[in-house]
């Protein structure tokens, strides 16, 4: 019987991409699509597919949330994320949640298909490129809650001050905070702070 896929992806044109490359293969079948993570979790839970291949980044949601809702229930779905560019971050927290695969947008039609096999056959496909990276940053330390909210912050731009006002805590805890956020992410200013987040997918910043 061929793999039975699953497409949750909101653009259009990568899901006629991705529909044409599956057409050619006799033993994958593109067996449903959604466009929202709602619609995804409810398509899944009625026709119970092989594979999904879900968007990291959906209008109403992200797919780093959305694995544990796949996960639920008596059927464990088989996920690739799908992403048009992210941070080993995301790709990590993605991994840990569950999902088996990762590919970006610009994945080739050979390697998607690969991608599809593997993770149908319970094996993980992740680039190896993605892979050197993920390894490279085994060692660093994760951000606590309460740092991972003031590097958002950080990132959009407010001062210590603004910071403190907001999460209703004193400058000094903020400054406390934002030494080991440095530390953490192996950087000495804000700015090598902001451009690290974002390259690494720890803070989403959405255009």
């Amino acid at each position: 019987m061929p793999i039975r896929v699953l497409l949750v992806e909101d653009q259009e044109l990568v899901r006629l991409g991705i529909r044409a490359v599956l057409q050619g293969e006799s033993d994958i079948e593109l067996i449903a699509e959604a466009g929202s993570g709602a619609e995804g979790v409810e398509k899944f839970r009625e026709i119970s597919p092989d594979v999904v291949i879900l968007s990291l980044r959906l209008p109403d949601s992200c797919a780093v949330d959305d694995i544990e809702e796949y996960l639920a229930g008596g059927k464990r779905a088989k996920i690739i994320v799908l992403a048009e560019h992210s941070g080993d971050a995301e790709i990590a927290r993605s991994i840990r949640k569950g999902a088996l695969g990762y590919v970006s947008k610009d994945v080739s039609p050979g390697e998607l298909v690969r991608a599809i096999r593997l993770v149908a056959s319970g094996r993980k496909f992740i680039p190896e490129h993605i892979a050197a990276i993920l390894t490279e940053n085994l060692g660093l330390e994760e951000l606590t809650k309460s740092e991972q909210r003031i590097l958002e912050m950080l990132v959009g731009g407010m001062s210590n001050k603004e910071i403190g006002f907001a999460l209703d805590v004193s400058e000094n805890t903020v400054k406390t905070h934002v030494k080991n956020i440095f530390g953490k992410l192996g950087v000495s200013d804000r700015t090598s702070a902001t451009t690290t987040a974002i390259r690494r997918g720890l803070v989403r910043i959405d255009v």
